[in-house]
């Protein structure tokens, strides 16, 4: 019976009731299951990354991607940066990781393509 109304014990479980799931991952410094792996790959002109496999919450939104993509890369402030799904559409900057996992994400894995010019519509 103290399984039954006690989710808040469970790490990185899942349970049926989100208040005190929310609030346990929220107190924890990196629970697992909050996070989401993507994988970043390059296209055309821009630099390839020594490390391509990230986890970010999946409350970030892809302009935080992009804003951390140009920090690692060293862009300078007049260079754009382009983040495609799947090499074939370019989400909004407001888009949350989660909702894009959701609906592209194969493998465990959302992929992510990234250039300094247009690639893709």
């Amino acid at each position: 019976m103290e399984n039954d109304k006690s989710p808040d014990n469970t790490v990185g479980g899942t349970s049926e009731a989100s208040g005190p799931a929310e609030d346990v991952a929220q107190n924890q410094p990196a629970a697992k299951s909050d996070k989401i792996d993507i994988l970043l790959k390059a296209t055309g002109d821009a630099p390839i990354l020594k490390r391509k496999k990230w986890s970010v919450p999946g409350d970030r939104k892809i302009s935080s991607i992009i804003d951390f993509l140009k920090k690692y890369l060293k862009c300078e402030p007049h260079e754009s940066l382009f983040l495609y799904v799947q090499q074939t559409f370019a989400p909004s900057p407001d888009q949350d990781i989660r909702n894009l996992y959701e609906c592209y994400g194969s493998d465990g894995k959302l992929v992510l393509h990234y250039c300094k010019s247009e690639a893709w519509g």
